[in-house]
């Protein structure tokens, strides 16, 4: 069942370097949350807090709280390796495992968690294919290597590979930014479906495609280079580009910075 995030005054530091500043928002369960803004404004900082993957950054820390429903994803007693898997993630460039065929790329995360059963396997491989919209383009060629595929369809099989573990929340860090018109409309369309059943956050520099795609939109800035980026404005996206609250969101929207 797709879950709400909840970010508390959340702070995100690597060292000394204060990387985003006093962060208050929340997420809705089954729906499309787009981060918007200008390059460095912390957004991609910010959607790696989701699911603790900015830890991988030695030094990295955060204050504040990210609760997701009612539990804390920072407290004393969670397996960061958990969250990921409860918070999938899918990134900029397609990255199947490039010696894994196509249906051990899907099923990676359920072998590394122990489960050995064939039938089992097949199962969700077909499933989690079916959901990213890839299965009837690669059914005939499964254990073919997950890298001969196109761009486009080596993105789907990513999306495929997060949901085999039936994770609530899908965090898309520009998922097309590597990607043709036509495999993006393929991942656009996936994304539409994929919301009955996930909550998901995706990071785009493409303001047609967050208007296209999300419900609520969360525009981020910095006041100047080396300063920590700030939630600037947050909102359901059809009010937040035509009407949006701060002079900041309406410069950037209409593209006099950025």
């Amino acid at each position: 069942m797709a879950k709400s995030l909840t970010l508390d005054d959340l702070n995100v530091y690597y060292g000394d370097f204060h990387a985003v500043k006093d962060v208050s928002l929340t997420i809705e369960p089954q729906s499309v949350t787009a981060f918007i803004g200008p390059s460095g404004c912390g957004k991609s900082t910010v959607l790696r807090t989701l699911n603790r993957m900015h830890e991988v950054t030695p030094g990295a820390y955060t204050t504040g709280k990210v609760m997701l429903d009612d539990l804390d994803l920072y407290g004393k007693n969670v397996d960061p390796v958990g969250v990921r898997t409860t918070v999938g993630m899918v990134f900029q460039r397609p990255n199947p495992f490039p010696t894994m065929t196509i249906r051990d790329n899907v099923v990676a995360g359920l072998k590394l968690a122990g489960v050995r059963d064939k039938a089992r396997l097949d199962e969700v491989a077909e499933t989690s294919l079916r959901g990213a919209n890839l299965w009837d383009e690669v059914k005939d060629r499964l254990n073919k290597p997950g890298a001969d595929l196109s761009g486009g369809q080596q993105q789907r099989l990513c999306i495929a590979r997060a949901i085999a573990v039936s994770p609530q929340v899908l965090l898309m860090d520009e998922p097309c930014s590597a990607l043709d018109p036509i495999s993006t409309l393929a991942i656009e369309d996936l994304i539409n479906e994929l919301k009955s059943k996930y909550t998901i956050v995706i990071v785009t520099h493409n303001m047609q495609q967050a208007a296209r795609v999300s419900d609520q939109t969360a525009f981020f800035n910095l006041e100047a280079t080396g300063m920590p980026g700030q939630l600037v404005e947050a909102g359901p996206t059809k009010e937040l580009f035509q009407n949006p609250q701060r002079k900041e969101t309406e410069d950037y929207i209409s593209g006099r910075f950025g």
